[in-house]
């Protein structure tokens, strides 16, 4: 995997990966040209463990209809602002049984989700799954 990054002007860079596709990054606080580099890494944990969860549930022929994953995250006040803890709260929509989005959203933070795996390195990730009008906390 290769990927780069071609400074625009003041903070402004854009990102390339192999494959040929970009993003703009902005360093400046406001973010007004694109997502600072550790937004993307959070977008880059909701969508690896989305993939994930879709997969299983799919394989396990569960009704999934929808699937919304957002995740807060608390950083460390002092340079390198890495982040220390991260929660992530899946909205589950369809008739998908409890057991079968608990079992799929551990698999991914346990065993599929390489961005889970090297986030976990140094920072604590927990989960909320909501299903309709109830929340289970793990």
């Amino acid at each position: 995997m290769i990927a780069s990054s071609v400074w625009k002007q003041d903070e402004v860079f854009a990102g390339r990966s192999e494959a040929g596709h970009t993003i703009t990054f902005d360093g400046d606080s406001a973010h007004t040209h694109g997502p600072s580099p550790m937004e993307v890494v959070l977008q880059a944990l909701c969508s690896c463990t989305s993939v994930d969860v879709v997969s299983i549930l799919k394989k396990k022929r569960e009704p999934i209809a929808s699937l919304t994953v957002w995740a807060t995250a608390e950083q460390a006040p002092a340079p390198p602002r890495v982040f220390t803890k991260i929660v992530l709260t899946y909205r589950i929509g369809g008739g998908v049984s409890k057991k079968a989005a608990e079992d799929a959203v551990n698999l991914s933070k346990n065993k599929y989700c390489s961005v889970s795996k090297m986030l976990a390195r140094a920072a604590e990730i927990n989960f909320v799954i909501e299903y309709a009008d109830e929340a289970v906390t793990t």
